[in-house]
């Protein structure tokens, strides 16, 4: 020993850095604890954050919580345990803050929001005809065609909606997820673990969240470029989008890329990830016409809902969490108070939030005690409805008129045109 007693920090280890209390340093120190691997930025241009001019004080906003009380997006922010908070409006910096151990140039483990990412790297390579959304998944990775990935196709992983069994449940020691993270640092790996999943009902069915989906579609896409998950998403989201500095991603001991909640990366970085989502998947980084990073027939997909899908989302156990909402192609969408919002989310309390009504992007990193916490993430949320209301005067529109089974996401005008 280096040191008696033993402090906390040196207490922390790759078994149990997602428990608290180390999470709270964990979270930011990931790349001492497991082994990694860069996503570079490159060295290109940065997509710019100009600060705005007198940002109002968003902290005193008032909003109603899930027990029924009135609080402040400061006792939100305070009470879940938040690292790391940013927002943006029309593209510029409103408002930011960081816990002790980190910064604007730290990266912070994002856990599943790192899925988003893998479907936007997904989007790309259907986009460019590398990847076809209606194949089998073993046409691929043959690897598979023993499990219950057979017969299942990419649409069924991209949407979560697979056969496979396999149990999220972090409560449980012997769920599936758990087993997973055995594998992973067992010396097997990920992808021998996948190749053990079995069927447990037909594909094509209701959502129900699994990591193991998107561990499977950023195995298909690395088999569909012919490149490891890292530089796919160097080359065609983190170089593109502008980040400011380079990603990081857990790998298992094989070497593997844990694609379904291993990337770590600076708050800053992920608004320009919203940003980006927010401006139809352009990005506009020198001077003249916006370059595109993400097809917009992918975007589009994704914010319409048809009967199918709103139907699959109804039928899961997310429904009470995001009544009305939907998930497609890796992302969230929960009907809000001020319209539909998209989001990435992750254990322990990991947000991106964007609103396209009020275009405006919030970025949550926390170090909540349980990997979920309903209370902590619905008290987030309300906190970044009255954020993006304030700061437009939206008002609104729970309760107002709209159409079942249709809801706009992306439009040619509105705050679009605002934003250039």
């Amino acid at each position: 020993m280096d040191e008696y007693p033993v402090s906390a920090r040196a207490q922390v280890s790759a078994a149990n850095w997602l428990e608290a209390p180390h999470n709270r340093w964990s979270m930011w120190n990931v790349r001492q604890l497991v082994p990694t691997r860069k996503v570079s930025r490159g060295d290109g241009p940065v997509m710019a954050l100009p600060q705005m001019a007198a940002p109002p004080d968003l902290g005193g906003l008032e909003l109603k919580r899930v027990d029924g009380t009135t609080g402040t997006v400061d006792d939100v922010l305070a009470d879940t345990f938040t690292d790391a908070y940013a927002v943006l409006q029309d593209g510029a910096l409103v408002a930011e803050r960081y816990a002790p151990d980190g910064g604007p140039d730290t990266v912070h483990a994002v856990l599943s929001v790192t899925k988003a990412m893998v479907g936007c790297v997904a989007g790309v390579l259907v986009d460019r005809g590398d990847l076809d959304e209606h194949r089998a998944i073993t046409d691929y990775v043959p690897e598979l065609a023993s499990t219950g990935y057979a017969g299942a196709t990419v649409r069924h992983v991209l949407d979560m909606r697979s056969g496979v069994a396999f149990l999220e449940d972090y409560t449980d020691p012997r769920a599936d997820i758990r087993a997973m993270d055995k594998w992973l640092h067992g010396g097997r790996g990920l992808y021998a673990f996948l190749q053990t999943l079995e069927l447990g009902r037909d594909h094509g069915g209701r959502f129900l969240y699994r990591s193991a989906e998107t561990d499977v579609l950023g195995w298909v896409c690395e088999r569909a470029a012919g490149s490891r998950m890292t530089d796919l998403l160097s080359d065609l989201l983190w170089k593109p989008m502008g980040a400011e500095y380079d990603a990081e991603i857990i790998c298992d001991e094989v070497g593997n890329v844990v694609h379904d909640g291993g990337l770590l990366a600076t708050a800053r970085d992920l608004l320009r990830l919203g940003q980006l989502l927010l401006n139809q998947g352009t990005v506009r980084l020198t001077e003249g016409e916006p370059q595109r990073v993400l097809p917009l027939r992918w975007l589009r997909q994704a914010w319409a809902v048809d009967a199918d899908v709103r139907t699959a989302f109804a039928e899961s156990p997310a429904e009470s969490s995001f009544p009305g909402g939907w998930y497609r192609n890796q992302f969230w969408f929960r009907v809000g108070e001020h319209g539909t919002v998209l989001l990435c989310l992750g254990i322990h309390g990991q947000m991106v939030y964007v609103s396209r009504r009020t275009g405006t992007v919030c970025v949550k990193l926390s170090g909540w005690p349980d990997a979920q916490a309903p209370g902590f993430l619905q008290d987030t949320l309300r906190a970044f409805d009255a954020v993006s209301g304030s700061l437009t005067g939206a008002k609104s529109t729970v309760g107002g008129p709209g159409l079942p089974g249709v809801v706009s996401g992306l439009n040619r005008g509105g705050r679009e045109r605002q934003r250039g």
